[in-house]
């Protein structure tokens, strides 16, 4: 199937250097076309419609039904946790049918019968292991547990344990609770409910909004921000299994990074 690359490099390989080009641009095609395969083979329920609709219900009933199991892991739910949710679903501007079925699965997830390794399982697998998917799901499920100001020590258990299920290692689950804090710590500097900013710790924020250091070259925070801008391209990540229903949130994080990027050209004077 993948034969073009060969194909293609072998016929310029000749024109260019007779037979033994020929050789070379099979060589250069035979990678390009395992690239190529690599890739497709990575998406497969982004060509298929019936795959991305599973994966997209089964990131919608894990999202707010852990929600609900995350909110009761401490033995009650507070307002704020219920707060939290709600806003949620604010942003995701669901529908009234949708919001139902978001609080229900919440409920759902309070109840002690509640299977969560089959939930969190269930949507590894629907995601086909996606690793900015799952780590979107944490994000998630991350602002929820803050929604009391800190976590508790139970939270921070069972966020790791979630974080494991879908297949993250316990220093992935760090850097994801780092990340949390700096994009609040981003928000507030950016005059998101700070009553002044702070430019440097807004610059140092920037820098782990990208996922770099603050030492790292000009060419190197290029290559960051059209790597995060490629991953978290709405229309990406909705074709990998994002709920259409999230696009509102995904929107919002690439506003971040746009905005963190630009924070970081000024301060280096990068045009």
């Amino acid at each position: 199937m993948f034969i073009w690359g060969k194909i293609i490099c072998a016929l310029f390989g000749f024109l260019l250097m007779g037979p033994i080009g020929a050789v070379v641009g099979i060589f250069v095609g035979h990678l390009f076309d395992k690239g190529l395969k690599r890739n497709w083979m990575h998406i497969p329920f982004a060509q298929d419609p019936q795959q991305r609709a599973q994966a997209q219900k089964a990131f919608f009933v894990a999202t707010f039904s852990v929600m609900g199991h995350l909110a009761k892991c401490d033995g009650r739910v507070t307002k704020k946790e219920i707060h939290a949710a709600e806003m949620i679903m604010t942003r995701m501007s669901l529908n009234a049918e949708q919001r139902r079925a978001a609080i229900n699965l919440f409920n759902q997830g309070k109840q002690a019968s509640f299977d969560i390794d089959a939930t969190l399982q269930n949507l590894r697998t629907a995601c086909h292991g996606d690793k900015w998917l799952l780590q979107m799901f944490v994000n998630l499920q991350l602002q929820a547990a803050h929604a009391d100001g800190a976590l508790t020590a139970n939270e921070r258990e069972l966020l790791q344990y979630i974080a494991q299920k879908l297949g993250f290692a316990a220093f992935d689950y760090g850097r994801f609770e780092d990340y949390y804090r700096a994009e609040g710590a981003y928000r507030q500097q950016q005059g998101r409910g700070a009553p002044r900013r702070d430019p440097r710790a807004q610059l140092k924020a920037a820098y782990v909004i990208l996922g770099i250091s603050e030492t790292a070259s000009d060419a190197e925070v290029k290559r960051a921000y059209r790597r995060l801008m490629n991953k978290h391209h709405p229309d990406k990540l909705v074709a990998k299994g994002l709920p259409d229903e999230m696009i509102k949130l995904a929107n919002e994080k690439t506003q971040e990074i746009r905005e963190a990027y630009e924070q970081i050209k000024q301060a280096r004077g990068i045009s």
